[in-house]
Parts: structure tokens; sequence; C-alpha cells
């Protein structure tokens, strides 16, 4: 569908909506009436995000290197201010089948220069090639792998947050459920960015529904399909909103407030404090889901991300 023809939403912000209406060209334009495979799609959606991915701060040093058994991809910003008092390690959304450290690259570097930390990227292997909990393990050896070696490659170990939106923010907050579970070390922080926590349905999924919202409710269901690979589970550590939420880390979360998550973002927001978790929660009037990568043109998007990265500083303090 051409971006002329994409129904109008009222309640969006014109500017991210400019943004949605580019990539749903694009989109249309590379995909035609065609099925396309997993590869396809892929392709695609890096070649749709790679505008909006460059651009923005220049990094002092990047370091790329592999993790874990599978040798997933980890991509190291430092700014120009050095690697700073604490590390992030931030993972990409993309409903845990798309996208990559590459779409998510300028995101990544504004954290690092606004915050004045290193910001690590992981590529974690996606669905449904490495169904859950395979991208969990991915992040376990990054973290591990931080903390036994970060300070013998110039980062600090002394203050560890991660972060992630939509699918990464699943990721994020999962891992920090079952590192807790297991005695392992903790996330220091926790940044979530419109997450992925449930496929329950609630009245956000018909009121953002459709094309102008970014993301659509069958699209969300066809990717909790593709990393279950199975129907419904009750694993906490897929659906955190199943889990006990006590003892988690300091939490921002970002909220799109014309976001088939909404609802379950604010749950999760009031189930953290309701456990006595400390909570930073900002709702983005007129945001859309994955409105942080339209920063080059949405005044709201730029103060979403500077509002995370002073939180984000804060902590580190």
């Amino acid at each position: 569908m051409s971006a002329s023809l994409l129904p109008q939403a009222d309640d969006i912000d014109p500017e991210i909506k400019t943004f949605i209406d580019r990539t749903s060209a694009d989109y249309a334009a590379l995909t035609g009436a065609e099925p396309v495979t997993m590869a396809r799609r892929r392709e695609i959606a890096e070649r749709v995000r790679a505008p909006w991915a460059a651009g923005g701060p220049q990094m002092a040093e990047t370091i790329n290197l592999t993790v874990g058994p599978r040798n997933v991809r980890m991509r190291t910003h430092i700014p120009d201010s050095g690697a700073g008092p604490g590390t992030l390690l931030y993972l990409h959304g993309g409903g845990w089948m798309i996208f990559s450290i590459d779409t998510h690259d300028r995101l990544m570097r504004e954290y690092a220069s606004r915050a004045g930390c290193a910001v690590i990227a992981l590529d974690y292997s996606l669905s449904p090639e490495h169904r859950f909990p395979a991208a969990l393990d991915d992040i376990d050896a990054c973290l591990d792998w931080l903390i036994a070696e970060g300070a013998a490659h110039g980062l600090s170990t002394r203050r560890i947050a991660m972060g992630g939106d939509s699918a990464g923010g699943n990721l994020s907050l999962c891992t920090a459920l079952r590192r807790r579970d297991t005695g392992a070390r903790q996330p220091d922080a926790l940044i979530l960015n419109y997450a992925a926590l449930d496929y329950e349905h609630r009245p956000s999924w018909d009121r953002y529904d459709g094309e102008p919202y970014m993301l659509g409710t069958g699209e969300m269901r066809d990717f909790w399909s593709g990393y279950l690979g199975a129907p419904s589970t009750t694993n906490p550590y897929a659906r955190p909103l199943l889990a006990n939420l006590s003892g988690l880390p300091p939490t921002h979360l970002c909220i799109a407030e014309c976001d088939i998550l909404r609802d379950e973002n604010l749950e999760l927001r009031d189930r953290l404090r309701a456990a006595g978790n400390p909570v930073s929660a900002i709702v983005y009037p007129g945001a859309t889901h994955s409105f942080l990568e339209a920063v080059s043109i949405s005044r709201c998007a730029d103060q979403a991300i500077e509002d995370g990265a002073r939180w984000l500083a804060e902590q580190f303090v």
C-alpha cells in the first residue's frame, strides 16, 4: 500500500506519521504482491531501516566481536566521553524474527552519546530457526562475557544495564527474571521501550490495530508463534507478566500511547510498582510502536531517547 493510500489516524504525532508513511511505502515497493521468504523479509527490513539507522552521533571507537557458542555478533560503541561508569547491553526489536544490530545502530549510538556510556549491541539468534529460549541463552553468554572479560576491553562492569525495544524489551526483562531465579548476577537497571510482554488480547490490541499504527495484531501473533513454535505457553521467561516480579532492578518504561502493546506495558508498570521495584514510566502521546527509530525527524522520539538516557546516566552514578 502506498503512503498516500494509508488510512488516516489523527491521534498519531505528525512527525511520527511521516516516518510510518515513508517506511510503509518502502516496504510496499520492495515486497510487491508475491509472498516472500524469511530471508527476503529480513533483507527488505534491513534496506527499509537503513536510512533511519544512519546519521546521529559519531563514536570514538566501535569494536566488533563474536560471543557465545553460536558466535553471534556483538558490537560495542564507545562515545567521545569514554566508556563511562557503566555499560548498557541493548537488544534490538523485530518480533524475535527480523532486524539486527545494524537496523538499530543509530538508537544505540544515541544512548551511548547521551548517557555517556559504552553500549553493547547483540545480534542474538533469530526465530524461527532458533526458537525460545535460544536468544536468552545468547544474551546470558554475552552478559557472562561482559562480567568476566569486559574490564580487559576497557568496559566498566561496576554497573551493567540492559535494555531493548519490543522483542528486545521482552528479552531484557526475561533475562533479568531468569538470572534472578538462578542466582546469576542480574543487570543493575532495565530500560524497556514498548516491550512485547504477552500474547493475550487487551483493549489496545483493538484500538491501535492496523497499518496506520506501525504494528498490527496479526503480525504480533505471527511473531509470537515464530518465537515459541507453539500456540501457547505459561513459561514466565517468555511471558513475563506471568512471573513473580519482585526483586528486579530499577526499570524505566518508554510507553507509546498509540501502540497495540500499550496496555501490557501499563500493566507491567503497575505490577512492578506493586512488587516493590523502583519504576520510571512515561507514556508518549501520539507515539506508535517503533517511534524511537524516527529520531532524525521526530521531536517526540528525541525527547524519549533523552529521557531514557538521562535516567540511565542516573543509574550509573
